[in-house]
């Protein structure tokens, strides 16, 4: 057969780009469309709720209903990247990020403002983390691993820019200014950050009709359904208690006797707590299989939640290793896919862990507040600590892996 094998990755000539700008174009955007969307409403959703009188609960649960939207479409966007690469889909999220907030923006009533934040479930299925590692995956396939890294680093300052920047704009120009603004920053900055800085990459034909024998179209060999199976459960059930976490952290902390304002201070531990733990990542796990880096992720977190369990006096201790096991698990869930299941498929596959997660995500918010209505917040946190250690277990479990010789996934 003559042509490009299937396999081969082939960059226009002419469109070319050096691995730092393709690393900072798809970084300093995640840092941008997180902030205008997973971390918009942690800052928006008070001012809203003030001046449109939509009840609390609504507002949030509509960006609920953006990652359910999400975790379905992205098997999908995983396919669409591993056909044409990731240039064309992550400036297409970025259009519909600015569709999105635009929307939010001019949103007259809730069921509009339902359908900004359904329009932003797109984007963000088409546009956060999981697209962006397919993305660079496709581009330098098992050398992708500190690229991912690197994106990461980028990625662990979004709110740190960002809630700053949305207290700002809705002090300067209220909720829906700052809805605007994002708009403006997702097209004028987001988009050509997209257009210019991610190379094209010719597109591959159809995978030939299937034949007898032979894997179909995104699946895996025999060989490695099982692994795939244990990773997304992990990684499906480590979303669940960080979503949790992220959402009820002050709560839990309040309950364990913190007041709010030290609450508040120990909840800002973990976004440096996860950017250190992915600066020790990069240099010093770099030549260690990825499973390593998760099963630590997975025992910090662990160790995090049964501090916070403990005494008010270790939770800061806690606080920093569960941000520390948090912020490399981000590394984990780009890298031990592709260095177990490799290039070929790593987009569709990684669109198939995304849709569980995602949906997790969705309604890990309403099932943490009911586990703190029915049982109560250390009771809560006793099973945030089970569901740790049973991950870990998960993880264990993956560990053969590590010195089985690696089979492909199929295309």
């Amino acid at each position: 057969m003559s042509g490009t094998p299937p396999s081969t990755l082939v960059l226009e000539p002419d469109h070319g780009r050096s691995r730092l700008t393709v690393v900072s174009a798809i970084g300093i955007s995640q840092i941008l469309v997180w902030g205008s969307s997973y971390y918009l409403l942690a800052v928006l959703a008070g001012p809203i709720a003030t001046d449109t009188g939509w009840k609390l609960t609504w507002i949030m649960g509509a960006l609920s209903t953006g990652m359910l939207i999400a975790g379905l479409v992205s098997p999908r966007v995983g396919h669409l990247i591993d056909r044409h690469g990731g240039r064309p889909v992550l400036a297409g999220s970025a259009v519909l990020f600015a569709v999105g907030m635009a929307t939010l923006a001019l949103a007259p009533n809730l069921a509009v403002f339902v359908l900004a934040w359904a329009i932003l479930g797109v984007a963000m299925g088409a546009g956060l983390y999981d697209p962006a590692f397919s993305a660079l995956g496709r581009l330098y396939g098992d050398g992708a691993r500190s690229a991912i890294t690197q994106v990461t680093l980028f990625g662990g300052f979004a709110s740190t820019v960002c809630w700053p920047l949305s207290a700002f704009l809705v002090d300067r120009v209220g909720w829906r200014g700052a809805c605007l603004t994002y708009a403006a920053i997702d097209l004028l900055v987001v988009l050509p950050l997209y257009l210019f800085g991610v190379p094209r990459e010719a597109s591959r034909s159809r995978p030939a009709e299937h034949q007898p024998g032979t894997p179909r179209h995104g699946r895996l060999k025999p060989e490695l359904r099982i692994a795939f199976i244990v990773l997304a459960a992990g990684f499906t059930l480590a979303a669940i208690g960080m979503t949790v976490v992220s959402v009820h952290l002050l709560s839990l902390l309040q309950a364990q006797g913190v007041p709010l304002a030290a609450a508040v201070g120990l909840g800002a531990l973990i976004g440096p707590s996860q950017v250190g733990a992915r600066v020790l990542e990069a240099a010093f796990g770099r030549k260690a299989h990825p499973l390593w880096s998760l099963l630590i992720s997975t025992i910090l977190v662990a160790v995090g939640l049964g501090l916070l369990l403990g005494a008010p006096g270790v939770a800061a201790a806690g606080i920093v290793l569960y941000g520390a096991g948090s912020g490399i698990r981000s590394i984990a869930r780009g890298t031990v896919p592709l260095a177990l299941f490799g290039k070929e498929g790593y987009a569709v596959l990684m669109g198939r862990i995304s849709m569980p997660t995602l949906l997790a995500q969705a309604g890990s918010p309403a099932l943490g507040a009911w586990l703190l209505d029915a049982a109560g917040p250390r009771e809560t946190l006793a099973v945030l600590l089970a569901a740790a250690v049973a991950n870990i277990l998960l993880v264990v479990a993956l560990l053969p892996w590590v010195s089985r010789r690696r089979v492909p996934a199929t295309r």
